[in-house]
């Protein structure tokens, strides 16, 4: 425990010189900050000594819960070797023999790893290849890419410029490059009106227009398989992912799977692409790919999209590209630790029966009134909250409903982050089914409360 001059300092620090991402800081800094001390498997301690739910797995990335012994082992094993070398040049060990592993659980066909250190990089880098390799086939028209609306990949400027959500995108747009959006299968709020009764999957058939119009020009396509994250957790129809795959290959374009989010057992499998057994031409991942502990990401490609960088140094084909923390020793070994972990606690079987649990735990959810519709993804599961269920009327962003439903269960021992009004439901894969009832009667009674003094 801290006294209480030490946590006041600390909080008029923070709210005197930093600057927090997606946050509205006029509206931050008049409320004293949650600091966080401490983790412990799916738990969280503030300065307080306040334990909370890490329900959203300190945004999406916590696999095997905070503190895992063999992952604090294989970091400090590494530590007392080194902590970072440079990776223009030489390599180091742990990444290595991390790339070994990844390209043997990694779907066939994809055969190269490209370190970087973030989703958003790892995406940048997956970009820059797919338009680079046509470059060097001498498609020099193939400059363009197709992403899904409601698509996010990111925050630098390529990664803006295939993110399809206008409210972080659009101010953005003058810096970007030309990009065409394909209808997201967003089926609860079907784009083409269709009801999924009545569904044919038309949304590839406006994908497969875009492709027959613009694909001479189109480098690659880029989505997130089965599952939309910052979009609002969209769950895509089965057969949706191997259609598109079908449709890139039929117009030779690249598609690149950002599995940033989805990677790593997050949809059942290791992969989200796996499900549909389709294999990408660039694969990213980042995210749950060290159990969370660490900044790393890596662009997976195969052999064929590798050997045409191939050439004499003066060809002028090398990719021109990379990070200061590039294969770093830190993050690779605990990369190792937890791929190790995966197949040690046979984490994929043991989620079975914990994703029926849930899905069976949701179920009292649609009597609420301003529920109008529960998606769910192995343990990934979003809650759209409606103000009117007959018409599916959202409440407006600026209402704050998602922040406000947040906030009462962060009284109650849970730490969520909404999507404007969509709750997100996203815990560590090692969550039990007491504490997955524990989670969900909290977000129960918080978004019964909240959404009665709306009325």
């Amino acid at each position: 425990m801290f006294d209480k001059a030490f946590k006041e300092q600390l909080q008029t620090w923070d709210k005197t010189y930093l600057w927090h991402p997606f946050t509205q800081m006029q509206d931050y800094i008049k409320e004293p900050p949650l600091v966080i001390t401490e983790g412990k498997g799916i738990y969280l301690k503030d300065i307080d000594g306040n334990e909370y739910i890490d329900g959203v797995s300190s945004m999406w990335c916590n696999i095997h819960g905070h503190r895992k012994k063999e992952i604090d082992d294989a970091i400090k094993a590494q530590i007392d070797k080194i902590a970072h070398s440079t990776f223009l040049g030489p390599t180091n060990v742990p990444a290595s023999e991390l790339g070994k592993k990844l390209i043997e659980i990694a779907p066939n066909g994809l055969s190269k790893v490209f370190y970087s250190d973030n989703g958003s990089t790892a995406n940048e880098v997956a970009l820059k290849m797919a338009f680079q390799y046509w470059q060097h086939k001498g498609q020099r028209n193939k400059t363009q890419f197709i992403a899904l609306q409601y698509g996010y990949h990111g925050d630098t400027i390529g990664t803006m410029a295939v993110g399809g959500i206008e409210l972080f995108h659009k101010v953005f747009s003058p810096l970007y490059f030309t990009t065409h959006f394909a209808p997201s299968p967003y089926c609860y709020r079907c784009p083409l009106n269709k009801i999924p009764e009545d569904c044919s999957m038309e949304c590839l058939d406006k994908l497969e227009k875009i492709l027959q119009e613009h694909a001479d020009n189109v480098a690659a396509l880029i989505m997130e398989p089965l599952v939309q994250g910052v979009g609002g957790m969209l769950m895509h129809p089965k057969g949706y992912l191997a259609g598109v795959s079908r449709l890139c290959k039929k117009y030779n374009i690249l598609l690149i799977l950002d599995e940033i989010m989805t990677g790593f057992g997050r949809t059942g499998k290791m992969f989200a692409c796996e499900h549909e057994n389709v294999v990408p031409d660039l694969m990213t991942l980042s995210k749950g790919i060290n159990g969370g502990y660490m900044p790393l990401a890596v662009t997976l490609t195969t052999q064929g999209i590798y050997d045409v960088f191939l050439g004499e140094y003066s060809s002028l084909k090398t990719f021109f590209h990379g990070h200061t923390y590039t294969g770093h020793p830190l993050g690779c070994a605990a990369s190792l630790a937890s791929i190790h972990l995966f197949e040690k606690e046979n984490i994929l079987e043991n989620l079975l029966p914990k994703i029926q649990y849930l899905k069976e735990r949701l179920q009292p959810f649609k009597t609420l009134k301003h529920v109008g519709e529960i998606r769910q993804c192995s343990l990934i599961a979003a809650i759209e909250l409606v103000k009117d269920k007959d018409t599916k009327e959202p409440y407006p962003w600026v209402e704050r409903v998602g922040i406000q439903i947040c906030l009462e269960a962060k009284k109650h021992g849970l730490l969520l982050r909404p999507l404007g009004h969509i709750i997100v439901i996203m815990p560590p894969l090692v969550i039990n089914n007491n504490e997955i009832d524990r989670m969900l009667n909290i977000i129960y009674q918080s978004i019964q409360l909240i959404t009665q003094k709306k009325e």
